[in-house]
């Protein structure tokens, strides 16, 4: 039987993963083994750069914090070597990296994952690794945006463009009012002639 100190240190990692755990959107499970000091010190400044804590864990205590937090099935993934990656904004930055290093390795190996909550297999992880980074989506929802908007300023700079068309026919016009006026006011008394004259 552990001693009482060991048993509290045991509790305080279980409390710290746990909350690890349900401080994070999602959360990405491997087995490291056979990596290179380099490769792991490489790999984790990679994770480290896009804001993913990265951590060697064991089995035991990870399957009690999960157990903690209700992330069900968890434990059936708790085998061999086991590293957590966890992120709490980014949903694809710890898959995207790790899968990309697993491609490349014969036994790093993504196990599983969770995702809001849920256990993901590792082929649900490597779909996850696909997808497009935050910074991606983010740039593309801001052009989606800005369509519309860059639309609408063109359209209005059509506007403006056609209306100073329309002002400068009726400057035009203007300018040749004058003339208009001295024939109209100049055809006008000789019309009204004969009018006096009958009278």
């Amino acid at each position: 039987m552990p001693s009482p100190k060991i048993l509290e240190q045991k509790q305080a990692a279980v409390a710290a993963l746990a909350e690890t755990l349900r401080g994070s959107v999602t959360g990405v499970l491997v087995e490291y083994k056979g990596i290179s000091v380099a490769d792991d010190t490489k790999l984790r400044a990679e994770l480290r750069e896009a804001g993913i804590e990265y951590h060697v864990v064991k089995n035991t205590l990870l399957e009690l914090a999960a157990k903690e937090v209700e992330l069900d099935g968890m434990e059936e993934h708790l085998k061999g070597s086991t590293a957590l990656a966890t992120s709490t904004e980014d949903y694809t930055a710890a898959a995207r990296i790790l899968a990309k290093y697993a491609q490349t390795s014969k036994t790093f190996k993504i196990k599983s994952g969770y995702l809001d909550g849920k256990v993901i297999d590792a082929a649900r992880v490597d779909a996850l690794a696909k997808l497009p980074s935050r910074d991606v989506l983010l740039a593309t929802v801001c052009c989606a945006f800005q369509a519309p908007i860059a639309a609408f300023a063109r359209g209005v700079q059509a506007i403006v463009d056609k209306s100073g068309e329309v002002v400068e026919a009726a400057a035009e016009a203007v300018e040749a009012a004058p003339e208009v006026v001295a024939e109209v006011a100049a055809e006008a008394p000789a019309e009204e002639a004969p009018a006096a004259a009958e009278a």
